[in-house]
């Protein structure tokens, strides 16, 4: 298969552009798309088989859940078996944008896409370009990110092609996306909603439009990783690159102190090693590449730059990676939530090495 990689401006978008997309999704094919927080790869959300060549192109677990992207409200109550009154608060809030609403569905959604589950995850893109596609195909569409099941997840049209071309008919390109980590999932089957995986939508932002509590679940934060996830892809080693990462915490004096012991160790080894650094502390590392995420008073620089510099360390064949922590204020839970399943959880903190 040869894939088709169509440049669409943002500002500009041309309905003709999205005419062949609309059109292989509505015949039950695969389009890789941009959104604000990734690339998605989507298909007919309705058909099971266009489902199911979602799990093959990316070698996707079939347990994992797609999640349903929409353009308007009216299509979610379509698909839900019954609309939580929490779901029209939070739609009305922070859609559309990087949210995704877990309802009870009804006989319309197929089990192969949502992973088994009678339970449906939503969402509406706050993309130009995902939400005329959704609209000019006329199908709700599910869309993971596009890239292979593990690896990071892809922030430019780019690194869709390294890991779907010639397995999809054609790529979308809308440029960078503009967030850089996936939706904050929030499930509403419960008396009380539950945070499933962390995003650019806060717990404290939730709370403050629902006016009650949100939980999150414990499997899913970074130091209680012996917990299982209630969401069945959060079980799964996501964002991976193909190097062994390791992140290391502790005061910033002795972890670029440690990082640079460990780079050191590893270079006598003949190994080429990398560093995850910030604007701050670059230059302060001898590693064979260091790379800033962003300065670390900016969180959101941090997240959109996280994905494309892992990436990055693949295509420079790097044998190890040391990464700062950027447990940052509002979003430091979702970047760090990614970030210690990259490592798998291998963490280092310099203050327990003292003691």
């Amino acid at each position: 298969m040869q894939t088709k990689l169509v440049k669409i401006d943002c500002k500009n978008i041309k309905k003709d552009e999205l005419k062949e997309a609309a059109e292989i999704i509505r015949e039950g094919g695969l389009v890789a798309f941009p959104t604000e927080t990734v690339y998605g790869l989507g298909a007919d959300a309705l058909s099971r088989e266009a489902a199911k060549k979602i799990y093959e192109a990316k070698g996707r677990p079939s347990d994992n859940p797609l999640i349903v992207h929409i353009c308007d409200f009216k299509e979610l109550v379509s698909i839900a078996r019954e609309v939580p009154a929490e779901a029209e608060q939070l739609a009305k809030a922070f859609w559309p944008g990087p949210l995704t609403m877990i309802v009870w569905k009804n006989d319309r959604v197929p089990y192969t896409t949502t992973g088994g589950m009678d339970t449906v995850a939503i969402r509406m893109p706050n993309h130009p370009v995902a939400l005329a596609l959704i609209r000019e195909s006329g199908c709700l569409i599910a869309a993971p990110s596009a890239n292979t099941s593990g690896k990071p997840s892809p922030t430019e049209a780019s690194h869709v092609a390294l890991d779907m071309d010639g397995k999809i008919p054609m790529i979308l390109d809308g440029g960078a996306v503009g967030i850089g980590i996936e939706s904050t999932i929030v499930d509403l089957t419960e008396d009380v909603p539950m945070i499933l995986r962390p995003g650019y939508i806060t717990k404290g932002m939730l709370e403050e439009v629902l006016g009650k509590e949100v939980k999150v679940d414990p499997g899913i934060i970074a130091d209680a990783s012996d917990k299982k996830p209630k969401a069945p892809g959060m079980k799964y080693k996501h964002y991976a690159p193909k190097a062994d990462l390791v992140l290391v915490e502790g005061e910033e004096v002795a972890v670029i102190q440690k990082i640079n012991a460990l780079v050191l160790e590893k270079q006598k080894k003949g190994e080429k090693v990398g560093v995850i650094a910030t604007d701050e502390t670059k230059n302060r590392y001898q590693a064979d590449y260091v790379v800033s995420i962003g300065a670390r008073t900016d969180e959101d620089a941090i997240a959109r730059h996280l994905y494309k510099i892992l990436r990055e360390f693949d295509a420079w064949e790097v044998d190890a990676i040391y990464s700062e922590s950027f447990a940052t204020p509002r979003i430091g839970q979702a970047i760090m939530n990614r970030l210690m399943k990259a490592a798998g959880h291998q963490v280092l903190t310099t203050e327990q090495e003292r003691d």
